[in-house]
């Protein structure tokens, strides 16, 4: 790793900015902020149904400028580690107001979990604010037929009957606050580049327990910025599209590049969100036609969390 100074266009003055594998580090940061999350478990008779589960349930929860929720998958679970001794996915679900991480537990445990053959939900949240009936009131479907069990393992649980056997789920799910927006923005030569880097990037950052990313695949192919011309609240951020930078003066996109990624990172706390970035850049950094990482900010008035990329990188 070598330092070097460069003009940035958007601070109009000289940094200092680092290479690894001959890759350019910018001096910037990422802008991150807090939401509401929970933890689940969601487990099946087979890991690959584990995951068709967990990604149907996670399904639309990219950003909450219009999603309902940003959820995605946290990490794979061996059945040693899951409450019913069977193969498992760890989910987060994030919601921006703390009154609706309830109703998006209800709803998608209840219409992606319950009629998936074989799954069952149980909660995971580490040190719960507070925790919703969420499975007592799925178990309604069970329309008399249900059952209430426990405490087992420090577990109220609810059985209920279905086509495919009996669906499992505990009773309280809980709240907790996490950090949502951490990210990095990554310049390739081209499109192979791009995303062969990103998915081993979104691999790896499945290994660190608590972060997670919410956007197809972990990667964002428009990243945004506040407001429109049109009134939209968000927009395509021009600096970083390839396709129009002789259009855009202070474009960010250099010469030899084609194609520009985003990942956007989410987490139980501002320490996963740091490990899961700084194991991205480390990641993306290893493949030939990654020229330059940076990071989305909006100069500290979106988030409270600034996390600067070369201080990940000491």
């Amino acid at each position: 790793m070598r330092t070097e100074k460069r003009r940035c266009r958007t601070q109009f003055h000289l940094v200092i900015s680092i290479r690894r594998n001959n890759v350019i580090i910018d001096d910037t940061f990422a802008e991150a902020f807090s939401m509401h999350m929970n933890r689940t478990i969601i487990t099946a008779y087979s890991a690959e149904w584990a995951r068709v589960t967990a990604l149907e349930a996670t399904g639309f929860g990219t950003s909450v400028i219009m999603a309902p929720a940003e959820a995605g998958v946290e990490r794979v679970l061996g059945p040693e580690e899951t409450p019913d001794g069977r193969p498992g996915i760890g989910v987060i679900f994030a919601t921006a107001k703390k009154g609706d991480l309830e109703q998006q537990l209800v709803a998608r445990l209840s219409q992606c979990v319950l009629t998936s053959p074989t799954a069952c939900a149980y909660d995971d949240t580490p040190d719960p604010r507070e925790t919703y009936p969420v499975g007592r009131k799925i178990a309604l479907f069970g329309d008399g037929y249900q059952t209430k069990k426990g405490p087992i393992g420090g577990r109220v649980l609810w059985l209920v009957p279905r086509m495919s056997g009996t669906f499992v789920i505990q009773e309280g799910f809980g709240r907790t606050k996490g950090v949502a927006g951490g990210n990095i923005i990554y310049f390739c030569k081209d499109v192979e580049t791009g995303m062969t880097s990103g998915r081993a990037a979104v691999q790896a950052i499945e290994r660190i327990e608590g972060a997670y990313t919410p956007f197809p695949g972990g990667l964002v192919g428009s990243g945004s910025k506040i407001g429109s011309k049109y009134g939209l609240p968000a927009s395509t951020n021009e600096r970083f599209c390839p396709t129009i930078r002789t259009l855009v003066e202070e474009s960010e996109v250099p010469p030899e590049c084609n194609f520009v990624v985003e990942i956007v990172i989410n987490g139980l706390s501002e320490t996963v969100v740091r490990r899961a970035m700084r194991v991205a850049i480390e990641t993306v950094c290893e493949y030939p036609g990654v020229i330059r990482v940076t990071a989305g900010n909006f100069g500290g008035k979106l988030g409270k969390y600034m996390i600067p990329l070369h201080e990940l990188l000491r």
